[in-house]
């Protein structure tokens, strides 16, 4: 429940999901639904009033080492170099030294941006913002991945590479994934499950299973079966 000029509002009801390990689900419904609130409870960012997430068995009461986020705006410090702002959680945690610098520079390379790990935030485009942002939220080696609209604010083109590369750097992590995103074709492209979501107070109104080969290229925008999944799922999210 969140407090309003019209009194609280219940954002969620009746909310549950399991997510397997290793596993990519995009969160998709219509706005206003409870998507990011839904995300923030899964990472400890937010206490549900009723209810509760296990993560392997234990109850999830706070932030945990194992859960990383990425958000629509990369919050990247821009008095800081690239791998200043990627080393940033390991210097939280006290981890300083010569393996924090080879394990952000090794993440670096893993997204794309060794040469660049001595600019500052305003000298790069905003697709390598998110990937720096990216790279910050694995530095720690967390197992589970949640983000929120993270390709939200950039532009078309942008936005397909990184979809592209966010595939490959989930192949070679082998991390467990939740996304929200608004958009059908991202979430189906990206995904093993997408889960689509009623308005509020959201629940999951169905999971639908993308059975498309992989490891997948923009030519599967092309494909038949990737058109079918395209309209159930928009067909589900406007019956909503």
């Amino acid at each position: 429940m969140f407090p309003s000029r019209d009194g609280e509002v219940k954002a969620l009801h009746d909310v549950s999901l399991e997510v397997f390990e290793g596993e990519f689900v995009s969160l998709v419904g219509p706005s206003g639904c409870g998507k990011t609130t839904l995300l923030r409870i899964l990472g400890g960012l937010l206490q549900a009033d009723k209810g509760r997430v296990r993560i392997d068995g234990r109850t999830l009461a706070q932030p945990r080492r194992e859960i990383g986020f990425v958000f629509q705006n990369p919050t990247l410090m821009p008095w800081r170099t690239v791998l200043q702002n990627v080393t940033l959680p390991l210097e939280v945690q006290g981890r300083n030294g010569d393996d924090s610098r080879s394990r952000a520079m090794e993440l670096l390379g893993l997204v794309g941006l060794l040469g660049f790990e001595n600019l500052h935030p305003h000298e790069l485009s905003g697709g390598m913002q998110q990937r720096v942002a990216i790279a910050r939220a694995l530095v720690y080696e967390p197992s589970i991945l949640l983000m929120d609209e993270p390709f939200g604010s950039l532009d078309a083109i942008t936005r397909n590479q990184m979809n592209l590369e966010l595939l490959r750097i989930w192949h070679a992590t082998g991390k467990t994934v939740v996304m929200v995103t608004h958009t059908i074709q991202e979430a189906i492209f990206l995904a093993d499950r997408v889960l689509v979501m009623s308005p509020r107070p959201g629940h999951i109104q169905a999971a639908v299973h993308v059975n498309l080969p992989r490891p997948r290229d923009s030519e599967i925008y092309y494909n038949e079966s990737f058109a079918s999944l395209y309209h159930r799922v928009r067909d589900l999210i406007s019956l909503s």
